[in-house]
């Protein structure tokens, strides 16, 4: 396993609600496999989730009944998408919400993952202090980073996040002189308090 977090599998899923608690389930996947900040691979699967999804999953997304009704079931998808992953350290845009459905996609299937996980939402809060928002596409707005119209569709958020990604590497290592920050700093910055962060970074250097 790569430690560099400039080498993460970076993912996203669209969902038929908001828990999988509450029986929800993937309808769509996406991810791209970034080597040394170069997307190397992408995953983009549709899933049939058994049941009919909601009027307003099918606007957010347009992702409709239709569309899920001949695409292979989640329990077909997934042991694909768990190749694709391997032993790699994971990404997502608030992955708390990500990594619950991935937990619970891969122990219906008695599947797992090695890697680790981090969030670029909480990493972005901590580096764009002064972003109004840290929605996907509203840092990406803040950050000039060049968009289209494909959001909420899953393998084009991981995309996006793949740039942001990216980007806050680019400029932890800017103004930081920071050299291939390891994944495991990341994770730190994560838990690290907002006014704490430059002097953090700074004895990481040292």
């Amino acid at each position: 396993m790569t430690t560099s977090a400039n080498s993460v599998v970076i993912l996203d899923f669209e969902t038929s609600g908001l828990s999988p608690d509450m029986g929800d389930r993937a309808i769509e996947v996406g991810a791209v496999r970034l080597e040394n900040g170069v997307v190397k691979a992408r995953f983009q699967e549709l899933m049939n989730p058994g049941r009919r999804i909601q009027p307003f999953i099918e606007q957010l997304t347009g992702i409709t009944n239709a569309m899920l009704q001949d695409a292979p079931p989640c329990k077909d998808v997934m042991p694909r998408f768990a190749d694709f992953i391997g032993d790699s350290n994971l990404v997502a845009h608030n992955a708390s919400f990500d990594r619950r459905f991935l937990d619970a996609e891969l122990s219906y299937i008695g599947r797992s993952y090695s890697g680790s996980f981090a969030c670029s939402v909480l990493a972005s809060r901590r580096i764009y202090t002064d972003a109004p928002s840290h929605k996907l596409g509203e840092i990406l707005k803040y950050l000039e980073i060049p968009t289209g119209e494909g959001f909420h569709r899953a393998l084009y958020d991981a995309e996006m996040t793949a740039k942001l990604w990216c980007r806050l590497l680019d400029d932890m290592s800017e103004r930081f002189n920071l050299v291939d920050p390891p994944f495991t700093l990341m994770q730190k910055l994560e838990k690290t308090a907002k006014k704490s962060v430059p002097n953090m970074l700074a004895k990481w250097t040292q």
